[in-house]
């Protein structure tokens, strides 16, 4: 896994980059694990969303995080999040359904990763702010 903190001291770039590798990785090993746990079950498609959001160069200047298998982009790299674009879900079925930010109200299902992600840039603002370390109302 990589050295976030050793990352947070190289600067924002290097912090988001080792956050988007170490999120690889570890959805990586829990696919890898529920694999050899429960056989012939299927597991939400998380892997190739995460692979497919981090090809997609708008996405890859924010903060990745997941909740309830869900993958979100904040402008914060701590909580509590900001969050720039929808959500993407993948459903057990292979599908994924994608949410807006505000009101989380859902836009669609796709049948493929790709096509999450670009309904997910597509809700982007577009005039996003870069990733920031603090909150808002901590700024000066």
């Amino acid at each position: 896994m990589p050295d976030t903190a050793e990352a947070r001291r190289h600067g924002l770039a290097a912090l988001v980059e080792a956050q988007w590798l170490s999120i690889q990785l570890a959805w990586q090993w829990k696919r890898d694990v529920h694999e050899i746990r429960s056989p012939g079950r299927p597991c939400p498609g998380i892997v190739p969303l995460l692979k497919a959001a981090a090809a997609a160069p708008r996405l890859r200047r924010l903060y990745p995080f997941t909740s309830h298998f869900a993958l979100l982009f904040s402008s914060l790299t701590g909580y509590p999040w900001t969050v720039q674009a929808g959500s993407v879900e993948p459903l057990r079925n292979g599908s994924f359904r994608v949410r807006r930010r505000d009101p989380s109200a859902v836009i669609g299902e796709v049948e493929t990763a790709e096509e999450a992600v670009d309904l997910v840039v597509g809700l982007l603002p577009a005039d996003f702010e870069p990733v920031i370390t603090v909150p808002t109302d901590s700024r000066t």
